[in-house]
């Protein structure tokens, strides 16, 4: 199977991951206007499945290091499916909640508050289980995003005031999906042996890890979103007639998007191998900053907010210099 085997590589693998986690929400705001994001989050998870499958059949099966995909599957224990397939189905709670976040808030404010305290969460738990890195720098850049997702809330019920639209559940669901969005990757994380190169009997290679973990968001879809689309958080229900009466435009952003957000899940996994399991999930939760550019500067999601211009420039550099922190302290 391809392994990385440089840390410079495991940072680059991460900085990849940050665009692809940044980005993939794009094609939920170009699909929102005639779609729904219940409707959109099917495919979404379809993309999700798919690249999961094709990198397990090809990067999977390449070279001669660690063990084929196959052959991985075969021997695969109960106990590491159940912690990959139990990581997915935790993800799929936080993710569906973030979406339903984006809908309402937007970009800039779902994942700077969503995946900034997830980011926190992640790094610290994932620090307990494999202490790699200076704790002085991670846990320094940590506080830095700390701040930031409060310059962040603090922006966004400044705009909301200012709308004289007081409601706070977009940031309710923010912090509901950051909660559960930084306890998954742990999960994953266990389920795999941790070098890479010395496959242990019973453990997952990254490439079976994501199979299973994309099989775990499969399987949970059915519950989450069915619930969420009989009674949606904003909006009238929809229901698998209107899924299925949708256009090729809308089903494949749909699928576009989850195949992005799987490139960077599957090299943030592929990178942790290296860089350890803190320091790949933590840098690849830049994806922050990344989507809060977005919403704020493309999207315009604060235009005509008076006096938040500063608090956000702030909030980006926390989050800037926080990320720095995380990369340097390995």
């Amino acid at each position: 199977m391809f392994i990385i085997e440089s840390y410079p590589l495991a940072v680059f693998f991460c900085f990849i991951t940050m665009l692809c986690w940044g980005s993939w929400a794009n094609t939920q705001k170009l699909a929102s206007s005639s779609w729904r994001f219940e409707l959109f989050y099917w495919d979404y998870v379809i993309g999700i499945v798919f690249l999961g499958l094709v990198f397990a059949f090809t990067l999977g099966n390449h070279g001669t290091e660690g063990r084929s995909f196959i052959d991985d599957l075969k021997q695969a224990g109960e106990t590491n499916i159940l912690s990959a397939f139990s990581g997915g189905i935790i993800f799929n709670a936080a993710n569906i909640l973030l979406c339903a976040a984006i809908a309402i808030a937007g970009m800039s404010v779902a994942f700077p508050v969503g995946i900034g305290l997830a980011l926190v969460i992640g790094v610290i738990v994932n620090y307990i289980d494999h202490p790699l890195g200076n704790k002085v720098l991670l846990f320094g850049g940590v506080c830095l995003v700390v701040i930031a997702i409060l310059l962040n809330a603090f922006a966004y019920r400044k705009m909301q005031s200012e709308n004289k639209n007081p409601s706070s559940k977009g940031l309710i669901l923010s912090v509901i999906s950051g909660v559960l969005m930084g306890l998954f990757y742990k999960y994953v994380a266990a389920s795999m042996f941790p070098d890479f190169t010395i496959p242990e009997v019973g453990k997952l290679s990254p490439y079976t890890a994501i199979v299973f973990f994309s099989g775990g968001i499969l399987a949970s879809n059915f519950l989450f979103n069915t619930v969420l689309m009989r009674r949606p958080f904003a909006g009238s229900p929809v229901s698998y007639k209107d899924y299925f009466s949708g256009g090729f435009k809308n089903h494949i952003t749909g699928i576009l998007g989850g195949i992005i957000w799987c490139i960077g899940m599957s090299f943030s996994i592929i990178a942790s191998g290296k860089a350890g399991p803190a320091i790949s999930y933590g840098l690849g939760q830049g994806a922050t900053v990344v989507a809060a550019i977005w919403g704020i500067y493309v999207w315009k999601e604060f235009k005509g907010a008076k006096g938040v211009k500063i608090i956000l420039s702030t909030m980006l550099a926390c989050y800037i210099i926080g990320l720095i922190l995380i990369i340097i302290s390995h």
